[in-house]
């Protein structure tokens, strides 16, 4: 058991759409990451998409609906099956809870993060 200082992690790497695992949760990768620009639409079949916005601003696109803005200090939660994609017109930095083994990309034909530990 040990505090986990996320401004600290951000801070080892620049790159956008590579998560980091900083911690394990149950059988769940915690993760941050960084990014701007747009991901490609995708779904998780088996388990919901958990964002945590730590700084700056993001939307989430649902397919068929209206954009939601999600702002720092504020999470979203995309159930599973929904068909998404994040995206930051600026740089955002992101909490992310996923299942371990879980690809990142979903069922898009991007090819998932490798998800390295920090």
């Amino acid at each position: 058991m040990k505090t986990i200082n996320l401004v600290d992690k951000l801070a080892q790497f620049s790159s956008h759409w590579d998560p980091h695992v900083v911690a394990d949760y149950n059988n769940n990768d915690v993760m941050v990451v960084k990014f701007q620009g747009e991901y490609p639409f995708h779904q998780h079949a088996d388990t919901d998409d958990f964002f945590l916005v730590l700084e700056g601003e993001m939307e989430m696109d649902i397919e068929g609906e209206p954009p939601r803005v999600v702002k720092a200090g504020e999470m979203f939660v995309v159930p599973k099956g929904v068909v998404h994609r994040p995206r930051a017109p600026k740089e955002v930095k992101v909490l992310l809870i996923e299942p371990k083994g879980e690809p990142n990309s979903g069922d898009s034909d991007r090819q998932p993060a490798p998800k390295p530990r920090i």
